[in-house]
């Protein structure tokens, strides 16, 4: 039977480690990095296993994480953070997909040549899980043959990369994503945003007074109407604003490290802005028809929603 190692990466996570060390008590080998913690993360992941190693807090998370596989003495690798749990269902799943031995040897089992899975992973934030499109099934690259898969180490939003051929499981990870405001404004501004800002320095793309406007309402329509966002209720509306409000620190943090480059207001400006809003209004209703047309219980409905969103077509 092929062994199986779990690498966790984790820092400052006493309230959370215990739970996911729980969800994986089942693996040949538990790694820990303790990213510097200050708190009782590594005593409390003592009690589940030896091997814990000790790393700076880096920015890049990704370098943290790859420092774990290069510990790892399984012949297969899950990869988890300490707010992600492993059901029972999974981890059945995980065990009927790796090929025996003979199986790899006679080349016969199409499983064989899979060298990693996708994982869907069930988002639960502010105590729901989000269904949205945005949210579910949020495949990722948690389960790979050792030697086959490593995390770029360019941007914190980056997918394991597999040597090889890859396939989808189908039981889900638990992920206790955002459990409070705070925690969400932490990470926005400590980690996602920074590396966001930073992407788009790299490019060297251009922002204009029109982006500090933009970066908001398009994320804002994307996640609440194209994503479906909306199905997801009272918590659908409020991380739809969220995502907009994320947006805007990213264009004003780009901003920050342009020098806080200034226009100087004329004439034009205000009526540009005017115009601007106009289109926003005109995108917004053409949004709203096509999630009541897609909502809609009967064909008449559809074609009526259809006729009115004519009136409203995005530029």
């Amino acid at each position: 039977m092929k062994k199986i190692s779990v690498v966790i990466s984790a820092y400052n996570e006493e309230k959370k480690i215990e739970d996911c060390l729980k969800s994986v008590v089942w693996a040949d080998e538990i790694i820990l990095v303790d990213n510097s913690s200050d708190d009782a993360t590594a005593k409390i992941a003592q009690k589940y296993t030896s091997k814990i190693f000790t790393q700076p807090n880096r920015q890049m998370l990704n370098t943290n994480k790859n420092y774990g596989f290069s510990k790892a003495t399984g012949d297969w690798i899950i990869s988890l953070d300490a707010d992600e749990r492993v059901t029972p269902e999974l981890k059945k799943e995980i065990e009927s997909r790796i090929p025996s031995a003979r199986a790899q040897g006679e080349g016969k089992n199409q499983e064989s040549r899979i060298n990693g899975y996708w994982v869907p992973r069930k988002n639960i934030i502010f105590g729901k899980w989000i269904q949205s499109d945005m949210w579910w099934p949020d495949y990722q690259l948690r389960f790979f043959k050792n030697g086959k898969g490593k995390f770029p180490e360019k941007h914190v939003h980056e997918y394991i990369e597999i040597t090889g051929e890859t396939a989808r499981l189908k039981e889900p990870l638990i992920h206790y994503n955002y459990s409070s405001l705070a925690q969400f404004l932490y990470k926005m501004d400590k980690i996602y945003t920074e590396d966001e800002a930073n992407r788009i320095l790299v490019s060297h793309r251009k922002l204009g007074w029109i982006d500090a406007i933009r970066f908001p309402i398009d994320d804002f329509l994307k996640t609440f109407f194209a994503r479906k966002g909306y199905r997801d209720g009272l918590h659908g509306l409020v991380l739809s604003f969220l995502q907009a409000f994320y947006a805007e620190i990213v264009f004003v943090k780009v901003w920050e490290k342009q020098g806080f480059i200034q226009k100087e207001y004329d004439k034009n400006f205000l009526h540009n802005i005017g115009r601007e809003f106009k289109k926003i209004s005109n995108e917004f209703k053409y949004w709203l028809l096509t999630s009541f047309m897609e909502e809609a219980g009967n064909l008449f409905k559809r074609i009526l929603y259809r006729l009115l969103r004519k009136y409203h077509k995005k530029d």
